[in-house]
């Protein structure tokens, strides 16, 4: 069985605004797997390091928190504000215990052997009846695809199991909704024999590789919407995104629609990346 922890950055509204108002227009879906046998190391890690911390924060009299207190977003990590008003434990730490923090979740993804999907939609391309759910739908459908060929090509034995954040009944009935019927009609490519029959949900405080992803997808976003593949963090990951056997594309990051200058922006840092550190 493979884990594969999903997790959004962006917003799903399909508007891009107005020259004068303008919107966001980049949403990007991520999914990180990771083998079976690699979630107690994982787990671990990362839990130990926040219980460390967390121990340390009680020796000082600066509160008690249990583990659900300890959860990681990247916006409470890059926020101040959002910091102090939603992570009293995020908020009483210092700058270099939040970086350690961070860095063990980032080691994790090698340590594991962990491999990286993700679909970045430039809205700025959308035909006019794209609605914030067809462009989910459209995202979950190309992070579907890629877990199938992963899934078929290196461990056709296993199954995939898709892990999400608990938002909302409404919510994650859609997204379920969206799940089987993949499972059932397949797409135009593909059936998806691999992968299993709901999604899971569970509360992203809970869970720490909702929380990794969380953090990934945010830095796949922060990279294409400066347009600075170059991006250390984005840089990282490059080497654990999903490549065929072949190894010659990024066969794991899709950017949609064509059209997108996004897209050659990919390929380049991709070809960049090879020329630095041949794989």
């Amino acid at each position: 069985m493979y884990f594969f922890y999903f997790d959004e950055s962006g917003s799903r509204d399909p508007s891009v605004g107005t020259p004068e108002k303008p919107k966001d227009h980049l949403y990007v879906l991520l999914a990180v797997g990771m083998y079976e046998g690699k979630w107690r190391p994982f787990d671990r890690d990362i839990s130990y390091t926040k219980l460390e911390l967390a121990d340390h924060l009680r020796r000082k009299q600066m509160g008690i928190f249990l583990l659900a207190d300890c959860e990681v977003k990247s916006n409470w990590i890059r926020n101040k504000k959002e910091r102090e008003e939603k992570s009293p434990f995020l908020a009483s730490l210092c700058d270099a215990d939040i970086e350690r923090l961070v860095k063990v979740y980032f080691d994790q993804v090698a340590a594991c052997n962990a491999v990286v999907m993700a679909a970045v939609i430039d809205k700025r391309f959308l035909r006019d009846h794209m609605t914030h759910e067809t462009l989910h739908k459209k995202a979950y459908e190309f992070m579907l695809e890629r877990i199938e060929h992963f899934m078929t090509e290196y461990h056709p034995k296993h199954h995939a199991l898709i892990v999400m954040d608990d938002t909302s009944k409404e919510l994650n009935q859609a997204v379920a909704m969206k799940h089987a019927y993949f499972q059932r009609a397949g797409n135009a490519n593909m059936t998806f024999g691999h992968i299993v029959e709901y999604p899971f949900f569970t509360r992203s405080e809970l869970s720490n590789g909702v929380q990794l992803a969380d953090l990934l997808a945010y830095n796949v976003y922060r990279a294409f919407k400066s347009q600075n593949l170059a991006y250390p963090y984005f840089q990282m990951l490059l080497p654990s995104f999903y490549r065929r056997p072949s190894g010659q594309t990024l066969d794991g990051l899709k950017v949609w629609p064509e059209g997108s200058p996004l897209i050659d922006a990919a390929r380049e840092a991709w070809d960049d990346y090879k020329g630095k550190a041949p794989l």
